[in-house]
């Protein structure tokens, strides 16, 4: 029973920062030249927190999540992600 508690917990909380990662990178996308140095930084930090989270639970395929996001080059490049 707790088992399960935590993986849905896991489950809710992934999809949270799933949907914040999500909002940062329509903001990357919607950013002027003006903001976008400070929506690139919030790109990255969503998206390095979505896949930390990820590779925790024991999911290690980036390149799927990439791809499905549509994540700039740029902002894996700012992670430090290869």
């Amino acid at each position: 029973m707790l088992r399960h508690e935590l993986l849905q917990e896991q489950a809710a909380s992934l999809g949270r920062q799933g949907e914040k990662m999500e909002q940062a990178l329509a903001a990357l996308a919607a950013s002027d030249a003006e903001g976008r140095g400070a929506a690139l930084k919030m790109a990255a930090d969503a998206v390095w927190c979505f896949l930390v989270q990820r590779e925790v639970m024991g999911f290690r395929d980036r390149a799927t999540v990439i791809a499905q996001y549509g994540i700039p080059r740029e902002v894996m490049n700012r992670i430090g992600a290869r």
